[in-house]
């Protein structure tokens, strides 16, 4: 029997495009849909593993890839917002999560793909409402998947005629290690597990496997869906390392127990298809379920144990940015206002240690331009727009409360104390976002202009320091010190401003390179500013 390789080469890569691009703008569509929550809902529900799992689950539904799930579960343990054992009940619920996409291909719709592709358009073009055109995405996204499915169908049918097909199945049947291996490189190569769930249920559907043959791959697939996250996690920080190993660990672990009980396993698929009775699509639907619920429920109980032999897999000590506050207890507030004012304190003097932090990081990223020092110094960011939240609302309840006249002051005081700090880390991302600009145009300063910014960087970040310093000893000699550090900053942003302004006449350095510096200098400029805020608190009283 003749084959058309072309045709069918065509058809299925034409096809596997169609359906990873129906996925992505399903994902992105119910994401929207749902509100940017997401980050917000492991955040909340990670309070115990049993919690982490649902919450894997919800949001790996919203967005249609067990890997995002995974990866900003990964952020979150960077974050400390969670630790490794709550992102390993995530990352087993986005497990079970990742299985609803199966469950959406085995209902048999293809016929229906193309109408519902164009109502997905017609609300995504002839509508200005965000909400609608959200929802136009995900319903876009859904006909496009079953569009991509039924072409790739049209390309693989060819292959159950193949003698060379026919006699790997026969293999893959009778050697269940060589179905995992195929499944797990399969899914590497597309960086889908979905893609390759939705390969295999279209070649269980024509016949050209059979359930035997088609589980193993299964399994292999799920091994195969941790690449990304290990990708996610190269060159970066320990804990998201653990994370993705934590992945690796959990699917690898799963496929070995499921592969030693296969023969009963098979034995439940088969039950299930013919109790429920099943379409071939649904039937691999439901054996991924299984799979993935049997995989949590044995490994649920040995949380510990996975976090633990994670860590001795991979050793080292991790530095972690903490996003939530360690001295806001509300118990303060009911019980003495000067405690709770405190507490604030300690609280504000926490922020700005990190807003130096920060600083730091952000000028090693300038001098080095290694990723990680921007990734850290955009962390420290992060917490301190967290923590300016959460001080803020925290004093907002200690002045609810009756307050004598040196306690309204020392409230005043740190309420525009985490204003200035919080704005410093607005300052350092703007210096982050001008280094980007620098290395992605590959925009050069002369070296003059790098030593120039290193100097007042220094000056900087000592000037901070010493604000923070002179705040939490309430220090008016600090104080003082930084007032005339602050002076000097302004006089070093006007002399290196004209410096690089005859720099530029002379032709030593580009427009692009005098916009980056002055701008830099700027924002550093800027800082001083809030640094000498700060002081001024403690001069004030």
């Amino acid at each position: 029997m003749g084959i058309d390789i072309q045709a069918l080469l065509f058809e299925f890569i034409g096809g596997l495009g169609i359906f990873l691009l129906g996925i992505k703008y399903m994902g992105d569509g119910l994401q929207k849909t749902a509100g940017d929550r997401l980050r917000g809902i492991l955040d909340k529900f990670t309070s115990n593993p049993f919690l982490g799992v649902l919450a894997g689950i919800i949001v790996t539904i919203l967005l249609q890839t067990s890997t995002g799930t995974t990866v900003l579960t990964i952020g979150l343990v960077n974050a400390g917002f969670m630790t490794l054992r709550q992102a390993i009940g995530v990352i087993m619920g986005a497990n079970i999560g990742t299985t609803v996409t199966a469950f959406i291909i085995g209902i048999d719709i293809g016929a229906y793909a193309l109408p519902i592709l164009a109502i997905g358009c017609f609300l995504l073009f002839f509508f200005k409402n965000a909400k609608v055109n959200n929802i136009g995405q995900s319903i876009f996204g859904f006909g496009a998947l079953f569009f991509g499915l039924e072409l790739m169908g049209g390309g693989l049918k060819p292959l159950s005629g193949l003698d060379a097909f026919q006699d790997l199945t026969l293999q893959m049947s009778s050697n269940p290690v060589l179905g995992v291996v195929i499944g797990t490189v399969l899914t590497v190569i597309v960086q889908s597990s979905s893609a390759t769930i939705g390969i295999l249920q279209t070649l269980f559907g024509e016949g050209s496997l059979t359930l035997q043959a088609a589980l193993p791959v299964l399994f292999g697939d799920n091994i195969g869906t941790t690449i990304t996250a290990i990708l996610a996690s190269l060159g970066a920080s320990v804990a998201a390392k653990r994370a993705a190993m934590t992945h690796v660990v959990f699917n690898i672990v799963g496929t070995v127990v499921v592969l030693i009980l296969l023969v009963p396993f098979t034995q439940y698929v088969y039950f299930l298809q013919a109790q429920l009775n099943l379409n071939p699509e649904m039937t691999i639907a439901f054996g991924h379920g299984s799979f993935n619920i049997v995989n949590t429920i044995i490994q649920f109980p040995f949380i510990g144990a996975l976090a633990w032999l994670v860590t001795r897999i991979i050793p080292g000590e991790d530095v972690i940015v903490e996003y939530k506050p360690k001295h806001l207890d509300p118990i303060f507030i009911q019980q003495s206002s000067t405690l709770a004012l405190d507490q604030a304190k300690a609280e504000v003097i926490r922020m700005g240690e990190y807003a130096y932090k920060g600083l730091e990081e952000t000028n090693l990223y300038l001098t080095t331009h290694h990723q990680k020092h921007s990734e850290m110094a955009m962390q420290v960011e992060g917490a301190l727009n967290n923590l300016d939240r959460k001080i803020t609302d925290y004093l907002i309840d200690i002045s609810a409360g009756s307050l004598s006249e040196h306690e309204s002051a020392k409230h005043t005081a740190l309420m525009d104390s985490v204003r200035d700090i919080e704005r410093i880390g607005d300052h350092f991302e703007n210096i982050i976002e001008l280094i980007d600009y620098k290395i992605s145009n590959k925009v050069n300063l002369t070296e003059q202009a790098q030593e120039d910014l290193n100097d007042m960087f220094d000056l900087t970040i000592l000037t901070v320091k010493q604000a923070i310093k002179a705040l939490d000893l309430m220090d008016r000699e600090e104080s003082l010190a930084v007032v005339q550090k602050e002076d000097q900053i302004d006089k070093m942003e006007r002399n290196f401003r004209k410096k690089h302004i005859i720099r530029m006449n002379e032709g030593q350095c580009s427009g692009s390179a005098g916009i980056v510096f002055v701008d830099i200098i700027s924002n550093l400029e800027r800082i001083g500013d809030h640094a000498v805020n700060i002081a001024e608190e403690v001069l004030g009283k």
